[in-house]
């Protein structure tokens, strides 16, 4: 039977990145209780100047800004295009990676998975979706102030600002009815 948790903005522990360079709130991991050995994790980064980013040797990252005017990213020496709001973008965790900001600073969306252990795949909508998903593990982040989330087998959901509504133990064919921006963020394990 699938579990469905409702995690709140407010309650994310903040922990400093592992580079010592800024501070990330964690939504969500798989597992352990360290910066190593999860097999997934999400988590929401405040950067307040261009820098270096963490080496994650071993995983993938996939990055979105949330709020500013948005950055560039230097991996392996190669520039990437501006990314902007909602614009998600992968990486491998053990190149090196610095940003360059493009005004101010920025709040952005990490996904940081194990690619050996975990298939993912990381979508942002907008307005009304009617999904679809089979995938075992199935986490939907309020990217708005407001979204309501209906889904099939459950009460429907009011999100916040950065709200987090986690399934885990799907195993069927979830459907799912959405207002508001929203990323849906679907991880099977290997």
């Amino acid at each position: 039977m699938s579990q469905l948790q409702l995690l709140r903005a407010r309650d994310y522990p903040r922990m400093p990145w592992k580079n010592g360079g800024g501070f990330t709130e964690e939504i969500a991991r798989d597992a352990g209780d360290s910066l190593e050995g999860f097999g997934w994790r999400l988590s929401i980064a405040d950067i307040e100047e261009s820098g270096g980013f963490s080496s994650f040797s071993g995983y993938q990252r996939i990055i979105t800004v949330l709020q500013g005017d948005g950055m560039r990213l230097l991996v392996d020496g190669q520039a990437s295009r501006p990314l902007l709001s909602f614009d998600a973008f992968a990486f491998n965790g053990e190149s090196q990676v610095s940003c360059k900001l493009l005004g101010g600073p920025i709040r952005d969306f990490n996904l940081i998975y194990a690619p050996q252990r975990y298939r993912a795949r990381l979508q942002w909508f907008d307005g009304s979706s009617r999904l679809f998903s089979s995938a075992p593990t199935v986490l939907l982040f309020a990217g708005s102030n407001h979204v309501e989330v209906g889904l099939a087998g459950h009460e429907s959901q009011s999100l916040g600002l950065y709200d987090c509504l986690r399934l885990e133990g799907n195993d069927g064919l979830l459907g799912l009815d959405v207002q508001g921006r929203f990323c849906l963020i679907e991880l099977t394990a290997r």
